[in-house]
Formats: C-alpha cells, structure tokens, sequence
C-alpha cells in the first residue's frame, strides 16, 4: 500500500482488500459466492451481522462498528482501523510477526467500545485545544483525559476501560503507521488502580427482594399454569379462522342469517373502557366469525348503502338486546377469586388485540420463570432453541449454549423442574421464530431479538394493571435484573436442602478443590431482606423430610443405605419406642423428632448425616483447606462412598445407575484417549462402590 497520509511513517501493516474476520468460523451465507465480509478498507462501517455468528440476545445494531462522526476524519479513521486489526485478530501472521499482543476480544462490540472510547477521546483533543492529530500529543496528555474522565463523575469502570484502551493502543504504538504518544502512561500501574476500582472479595450482584420474588414468581406461573390454556385455545382458533376466510364478500347476507339463527353465536363487543359505557360491536372479529376475511369489515359500514345498512342495523339490534360477547374467541375463562370477594373470569375478554398482548404476556412469565428457577443466565437462555426439553441422566433438563467465557459456543444442559418444561411449552407456542423459544411475538421483528430487562418489567407492568380481574397481588416495582434471579436462586438453593451439590453444579463454579468453591459460596450467601425467610422455611422443609422418612421407615419401607442411614435409622427406631411406651399418636412423634438431635443434609447425590458442629469422621474435611468463618462439612469435596456420614437413599440410585452406564460406555470405547479412560475407571470404583452398598449393581 502506498502512503496515503502525509502523517503516516509508513505503510499500513494492512491492505485494504483484506477481511477483517481472520481465523475464525463464519457463517454459511458469508461463505457463499458473493458474500461480503467486512474489509480493512471500509471507512465507514463494519458489519458483522451475517458473518459471525451473533447471540441471541444481541441486537443486530450492536453486531455493527460506525466510524462515525470524530472517526470519520483520515487519521482517526486510519488509527482506529489498525488499532482494532491488532485486538481482533491475535493469531493473524503480520500481528505475530509485529510482536504486539493485545488482550483482544472475537467479540464485535468489544470493537464498538473501542470506536466509543477513541471517538470520545478525539472530542476531549478537540475540545482542550490540543493538536489536531494524536501523535503531537504526550503520556501526559492521556493521563489527563483520564484525570477529566474521572472527575465527570464517571464510573471507575468506564475509566478502567478507557485505561486499558489508550494503554493497549500505546503498546500497538511500534506496529502503527500513524504516531501515537509512545510508552505506557501508567507503568506499574494495572487498569484497576488507575482507575480506583475497589476489589470485593463479594459480589455486586444483590438478590430479588422477596418482597418482589414471591408475587413476581407465583403471578408468572398463574398465567402458564392457569390462563395460558385460555390464551393459546383463542390463538389456535382465531388462527383457524383467519387461515379459512373467504376474501369474497358473495353470499355473506345469506350466511349472516344463518348465523344469527343459531341462538348459541353472540355478537362478539369491545372490552368497555369504563363503567356504563354502552356495548360496541367488534365488526372485524365478527366479520371473521363469519368466515370471512378481516378487511370485509366495511360490508358493515354505515356508509350509504342499502344493503350495508341493514346489516348493521340487524346486528345493532341484536346487540341491543343483549346477545353480546366478550368472549368469542377463547369461550368460558378460567374462573378467579379477586381482592375485592368476588369471582368472575380472569380477563374480560379475548379479542384480535388482547390477544397479542396476552400472547407476550405469555412469553415474558415464561422467562421470568426460567430465569428465576433455572439458574441459567440472559444469554444462555435467549439461546434456548425449539424442543429445548430433553433428557440428561434419566432427569428432565433444558438444552442451550453456553456463551459467557467461551468462544466455541459448548451446548451445555440445566436440571429443570415441572413448572419450567410447563413454561418452555408456552413460550414455543407463541413465539414466531423458526427457531428460537424467546423472540419477539409480532413476525415482523426485523433482527428477532428481545431484551430480557424489558421482559421482566413488562410483566411486572402487566401483571399489576391487570389485578381487577385476575386476582393477583401485586408486584413492588422494584430494581430487578435477570442476572440477580441467578444470585437469588444460587442463595436459596444453598439455603434449602436438597441442593448443596445442584448449586456446584448448576453454576459451573467447579472450583478446585483445594479453594472450597469460593466463587460458589459467595454467589450463594445469604442476603439479609431473605432471612427471616429462609430460616423459618429451612427448619420447615428439613423437618417435612425427616418426617417422611420417619413415617415411611416405621411402614418399614428401606429409606437408605450406608453407615449414615443406619444411625438415622436407629435414631428412629428409639423415637417410635418411645411413642408406643408411651402410647402416644402422631402428635407425640412430631415433638419428638422436632427435639431429637436428627442431623441430615439432604443433597443430590447422597444425604450427609455429620454433626455441623461436630463432624467426626466426615471425610470430606481430610487435608482440606477451610474457608474462613465456614462450619461443617464441605459439600464440593463429597465422598459418598468412603463417608461413615454418607447415606444414600433410594432417589439417588437412578442417577448412579445412569453415570455408571455412562462411565461404562467411555470405558469401551476404543478412540478414548488414555487419560480419559483412567478418569472413567475412577470414576466407575466409586460408583460400584456406593452400588455396593445397596446390594451391588442395578
């Protein structure tokens, strides 16, 4: 290339033909004949959309980088080209053969918060008098940007990223072909202390408000559990009748008769806006009850026109009379009690356009109640795709990708429950995408994204502006984020039995073992507006679960096996002695086991019997490093089949007979490398030897 600025010291590293996406996969209609793909020599945009696979929870706007406005002037347009070369393509040959290495990203909008920054810093040049073009400026210089940055009140995270921006630029300084202010202007200092960043040893993420949780969660499954039904049978129908109108207006008279002579149809009305507001005829759905296409509404009109007329006039009497409907579409509604003691239909009618907006309302309970239960993050669950259920070791779980930390996009599984298959199905059935769960309802949506923030404030809008008549409480408008569902879920799971191993592993926070799962545990800490919460429903949900085993092992039913069970087991047997010496009932045995000393930690995998304060023998805490202020034993390090505290009930068997067909199958194959063929082995010892304690294999 030649020199095309006078500033320039030599020429670019880059030719102009050259497409900017190196190494990495595309798309299949970029890699179709005629395709364009983004070039070095494009001066005004980059457009990655159709080129690089875009997450489901971008929008396509966001996909795009505009050398706009300060970046549309040659040198820092120039500069800013060769500067996102060197972050976005690491392994390109020129950029190992320059020696710069950037912490660069494969991710486009990390190329737009660079366009942000320079374009920001341009403006700052401009407006302190400086030199039009950045190589007549000093370190000093930029380190005053940031200086005036930070006294804008802007957040030490916005200042950290234009830190390590003009820092990464300064290190690409060698390898440009336009000056740049040579020499880091913060040595020894990382991107975190210039910008005064605090470090946590917490997280930032808080948790719902329980005031906010409990109606958020139970409004969002009434309207999958309850008036979903009502809302998709109106779909299908209005569905069918549309597919089936007639654009032709002939016969219509003879069929409007027919239709009226039938005492069972009823002129379908508008929704009252207000009390005493006299019944309006809905002339489109009733043209479409008709049979007939939407747009021979006007067949209706009381234009001058004879036949028009009477028809109208024919249908006002009806409705004058009171052969009215609200409910044409959908028929009888699911009845609800309201605040006020009455008791009546949750919605007071379905019609074309309460419809769609009931059919959203659908889509965003289904997502609040997938992310408030599943522990899936935003990006994650945008990516769901259509027949997402499916099975994974012999337990209901949802199918998605993983985007967050990885660059290949791994297809990852969550452990779902009941109500979130019931949801997924909902939220399929309404969307228009040909291949997305959560997309936008209306089929026009260009780019087919939705922002899972608007979502949940939506519902929560919808929900409290329809309680007249579905009866719900309200829901506190309060801040609410999809990530803090994440830390809410993780507090509770931690909290709750049944969960201590489901919490590792559904936060993919498998932290080796020698740290304890830090990361794990800080996630699910407990948040102070929950635990009045927790610690009453803790104690009852433990002793609900005792109390099961207690009445299930004097039907002499086998509740568990291993040294753990046996101890439960004897502890139960002394209780029920002590009931029949004493003659006593039910009641008798419930204040006993409230007061004897029953230690059960009921987990995924297996039950833990150990003392919290006391626990001997628990073999998890061998040559192990506690955390700071922790008790009892450490959930991640379990040994179910080497703990005297282990005991291993009957609903954990499936999921060992599964992992030991799955080990078994890796084993016997013959491409397995080695090592992972030793990891299997190990990993089936373990498996038989808990089997071992029920009797040997399944």
């Amino acid at each position: 290339m030649i020199l095309a600025l006078p500033q320039q010291r030599r020429p670019s590293l880059f030719h102009d033909d050259e497409p900017v996406v190196r190494g990495r996969a595309l798309l299949p209609e970029a890699r179709e004949p005629g395709a364009y793909v983004p070039k070095f020599g494009d001066r005004g945009i980059w457009n990655f959309n159709g080129v690089l696979k875009r997450p489901a929870n971008v929008k396509a706007s966001m996909w795009k980088v505009a050398f706009s406005l300060e970046l549309e002037d040659p040198y820092w347009n120039l500069l800013t080209r060769e500067f996102m070369m060197f972050t976005f393509n690491q392994r390109h040959p020129v950029v190992l053969k320059s020696g710069v290495v950037l912490g660069g990203s494969g991710d486009p909008r990390t190329l737009a918060h660079i366009a942000s920054r320079l374009r920001a810093v341009a403006r700052w040049g401009s407006k302190q008098g400086l030199p039009a073009f950045p190589g007549a400026w000093t370190v000093e210089d930029l380190r005053q940007r940031v200086v005036d940055l930070a006294s804008d009140s802007t957040s030490p995270e916005t200042v950290r990223g234009h830190v390590s921006t003009l820092r990464n630029l300064a290190a690409a300084e060698p390898a440009l072909s336009l000056p740049w202010p040579s020499g880091d202007p913060w040595p020894g200092q990382s991107a975190r202390s210039v910008a005064k960043t605090s470090i946590s040893t917490g997280l930032a993420t808080p948790a719902v408000p329980p005031k906010t949780w409990f109606p958020l969660i139970r409004a969002a499954w009434a309207y999958i559990h309850d008036f979903a039904p009502d809302v998709l049978r109106a779909d299908r129908r209005l569905r069918d009748l549309t597919e089936s109108a007639r654009l032709s207006m002939v016969g219509i008279d003879a069929r409007l008769e027919e239709w009226l002579a039938d005492p069972r149809n009823e002129i379908p009305v508008h929704i009252p806006s207000s009390d005493g507001e006299p019944p309006r005829a809905n002339w489109k759905l009733l043209t479409i009850l008709l049979g007939y296409d939407k747009a021979n509404s006007s067949a209706f009109s009381d234009y001058i026109n004879p036949l028009r007329k009477r028809r109208r006039a024919l249908i006002l009497n009806e409705v004058a009379e009171g052969r009215i409907t609200t409910h044409a579409l959908s028929g009888e509604l699911v009845q609800v009690a309201r605040s006020d003691g009455s008791t009546g239909p949750w919605h007071p009618g379905i019609d074309a356009q309460a419809l769609f907006h009931l059919k959203t309302a659908l889509r965003d309970a289904a997502f609040t109640l997938v992310v408030g239960l599943s522990m899936m993050r935003d990006s994650e669950i945008h990516e769901i795709l259509r027949d997402p259920v499916v099975e994974h070791y012999s337990t209901p779980a949802v199918a998605s990708t993983k985007i967050k930390g990885t660059s290949n996009r791994p297809g990852k599984h969550w452990w779902i429950a009941e109500p979130l298959v019931e949801a997924l199905g909902a939220a399929e059935a309404v969307s228009t995408h040909p291949e997305r769960v959560f997309a936008p309802i209306h089929a026009t949506k260009q780019d087919g994204t939705v922002d899972g923030v608007d979502m949940l404030e939506a519902f929560v809008t919808f929900v409290n502006k329809n309680r007249a008549w579905t009866g719900l409480d309200e829901i506190p408008t309060t801040y609410i984020r999809p990530h803090m569902f994440r830390k809410t879920m993780a507090m509770l799971t931690d909290q709750f039995p049944n969960s201590e191993i489901a919490t590792g592993i559904q936060l993919k926070h498998l932290a080796t073992r020698a740290l304890a799962n830090a990361s794990t545990r800080r996630y699910a800490a407990s948040d102070s507006d929950w635990a009045k919460y927790l610690s009453d429903a803790l104690d009852n949900v433990k002793f609900r679960k005792i109390k099961d085993l207690y009445e299930r092992h004097t039907a002499g039913e086998d509740i568990g096996f291993g040294p753990g069970a046996e101890r439960v087991k004897d502890a139960f047997d002394q209780i029920d002695a002590t009931v029949k010496a004493r003659n006593g009932d039910a009641r008798t045995a419930d204040t006993l086991l409230r007061t004897t000393r029953i230690h059960i930690r009921f987990g995924m995998l297996n039950n833990c019997t150990a003392d919290q304060a006391n626990p001997v023998g628990a073999v998890c805490l061998e040559n192990a490093i506690v955390p700071d202020g922790h008790v009892g034993p450490l959930d991640e390090r379990c040994r179910p089949d080497r703990c005297a505290n282990s005991m291993i009930g009957p609903e954990h068997l499936p999921i060992y007979d599964a992992h030991q067909r799955t080990q078994l199958q890796l084993i016997n194959n013959p491409s397995m490398p080695a090592c992972r063929r030793d990891l299997a082995e190990r990993e089936l010892d373990i498996t038989r030897n808990v089997l071992k304690m029920v009797g040997g294999p399944r």
